[in-house]
């Protein structure tokens, strides 16, 4: 489970893109949410979009890996399209704010990366969320207000990758991808061909 974190506009779902482009191990993780679409939003690809009583049912049933309310709306990860990824095979991609970081690591363990996404300064990360023109003035003043907040979680994740460079900043989380699936501890069967290495087979 690879999770990307940031503010708002820092760029992580431009990166989750690139990311998706041309790896067939590596899966999206669709959130819910109870907040509208944006333009050009498909339910079940960008979001499942959801009234906020059925997100509340899914809550109580115990059916989201995570959940939390941002900007007077509820995100969160059924948990059923994860495991059925991960029983494929694939590696997941989480596009998740740091509360919800908090509460998969506390199921994920060792299975989880964590990167927070850093913008190379405020005035960028202001001009690129009003040049994306989905937002009003005041929702873009809100995300500003906030940001200081989700970049105060920084030291809590994996990896830090600070986007002044998009191209460079994707082949930085694409090579922590590389080598986290290298690591011995997610090779299966390492163990056994070791073994019969040393037995001469």
């Amino acid at each position: 489970m690879l999770v990307l974190s940031s503010p708002s506009g820092a760029g992580k779902s431009t990166i989750s893109r690139a990311l998706l482009e041309n790896d067939d191990r590596l899966s999206m993780s669709v959130s819910a949410t109870t907040r509208k679409p944006r333009p050009g939003e498909v339910d079940g690809k960008d979001y499942f979009f959801m009234e906020p009583v059925d997100f509340n049912l899914l809550v109580n049933k115990g059916q989201l890996l995570e959940h939390a309310k941002v900007f007077d709306n509820y995100y969160g990860t059924p948990s059923k399209p994860v495991e059925d990824a991960l029983s494929e095979g694939k590696d997941i991609l989480f596009d998740i704010d740091w509360q919800g970081t908090q509460q998969l690591a506390q199921k994920a363990g060792d299975d989880l990366v964590s990167i927070f996404i850093l913008p190379p300064s405020t005035k960028s990360l202001e001009t690129r969320l009003k040049t994306r023109a989905q937002d009003s003035d005041e929702v873009v003043a809100r995300r500003m207000s906030k940001a200081s907040e989700e970049i105060s979680h920084w030291a809590e994740y994996d990896y830090v990758v600070v986007n002044d460079d998009l191209e460079r900043c994707i082949g930085e989380v694409k090579a922590i991808l590389k080598a986290e699936r290298v690591r011995r501890i997610r090779r299966t069967g390492l163990l056994q061909f070791v073994d019969a290495l040393r037995e001469g087979y």
